[in-house]
């Protein structure tokens, strides 16, 4: 089940975000990925590093980070258990609806561009499993901010969606200065597949799709 299936790690190192830890001593004392953690807690944004909480902590974190906090693990825990196993045509559906909001519309590639791993992980996993791919032609461009780490960034994207790093091309770096105030640690990852039979066999599926909701006439 991967960093989906584990809820007690999740929901601890969430905690010990709120208690202001670092990432890398939640990871350590979770034995876990730092990007596992990074991912966990990333949407814990007023977040302010405070040495002394590196080891331990006796702060309490606030009374309503801590109910926001568990409203979302509930949240999660009642999603997991509602929508159970995809069927095959469920995947299908749910492929071709991610692909019509966040693939590239161009002939001839099929390109997804996002910075969410669980987003590009189903995108290639749809991809895998509903096309008859030559894995050899997936490739990945990774737009990453300079300052970040590049190795971590790019091992992190090559393991999560299976792609090997000799076929991503050149990252781009951008100025820390063009982004305002928002770093994805990871990046924004690109990963194409450049053909043209798949791609129309994608866009004419989600045109039946649209079509079915035509009006007569």
């Amino acid at each position: 089940m991967g960093n989906a299936g584990k809820f007690v790690e999740r929901a601890r190192a969430r905690e010990l975000r709120a208690q202001s830890w670092t990432l890398q001593a939640i990871a350590n004392d979770l034995g876990v990925a730092k990007s596992s953690v990074s991912l966990w807690c990333r949407d814990i944004i007023d977040f302010t590093p405070n040495p002394r909480n590196r080891g331990h902590s006796s702060m309490k974190p606030h009374p309503m980070r801590v109910k926001r906090l568990a409203e979302v693990d509930r949240c999660q825990r009642e999603a997991v258990a509602l929508i159970g196993m995809l069927t095959e045509r469920e995947f299908l559906m749910y492929g071709l609806g991610l692909y019509h909001g966040e693939g590239s519309k161009t002939d001839g590639v099929v390109k997804v561009t996002n910075t969410s791993p669980q987003i590009l992980l189903a995108s290639v996993a749809w991809l895998r499993r509903f096309f008859t791919i030559d894995e050899s032609r997936l490739r990945l461009r990774l737009y990453l901010h300079e300052g970040l780490d590049l190795g971590v960034a790019t091992e992190y994207w090559s393991t999560t969606l299976g792609i090997p790093m000799t076929q991503f091309h050149k990252p781009y770096r951008a100025e820390p200065r063009s982004i305002g105030g928002s770093k994805h640690l990871m990046g924004c990852a690109t990963v194409v597949y450049a053909c043209s039979r798949t791609h129309r066999s994608v866009m004419a599926m989600i045109e039946a799709i649209s079509s079915s909701f035509a009006g007569p006439g």
